[in-house]
């Protein structure tokens, strides 16, 4: 069974060891604990018999929210952990009243925005040479989830 929680500063060493095979460029555990501390952030891991498998982190801006990341360990994916994860992050924008959740992505990279795209991301824009290691133009997207008031 999987299980979202919050994620501790004792679990930044897994999610550095995570994000090291997921994406570029990476984090350092510094800027996991910096981000952690922040009271407009959220970051949350998946826990499979209590071994973090994945990570998200949402960061709310003004009336909006941004996905910072989102990784699932190699060894769990293809087994919905992103969808679980992508839910938790949503459902936090919603209880926040975010007006929108945008996020970033190589544009290369189908797998995420194919996850993206299932969880109602559209294309905004794109950011040319945003990405180093490769260079590569980053996808700008945006969900509006303003459903609070509606």
């Amino acid at each position: 069974m999987i299980k979202i929680a919050y994620a501790s500063e004792n679990d930044v060493s897994r999610i550095v060891e995570i994000m090291q095979d997921a994406l570029t460029p990476i984090w350092t555990s510094d800027a996991f604990l910096s981000e952690m501390r922040k009271s407009d952030s959220l970051f949350m891991v998946a826990l499979r018999d209590d071994n973090i498998i994945g990570f998200a982190i949402i960061r709310q801006v003004g009336d909006d929210g941004e996905l910072l990341q989102i990784a699932v360990d190699k060894s769990a994916r293809r087994c919905g952990i992103g969808d679980l994860l992508m839910e938790a992050v949503l459902k936090y924008a919603v209880e926040s009243k975010h007006q929108s959740v945008f996020l970033e992505v190589r544009c290369s990279n189908d797998a995420a925005v194919k996850l993206y795209e299932k969880h109602g991301f559209e294309p905004v824009r794109t950011r040319k040479d945003y990405y180093n290691d490769p260079v590569e133009d980053a996808l700008i997207m945006m969900k509006r989830v303003k459903e609070w008031s509606e």
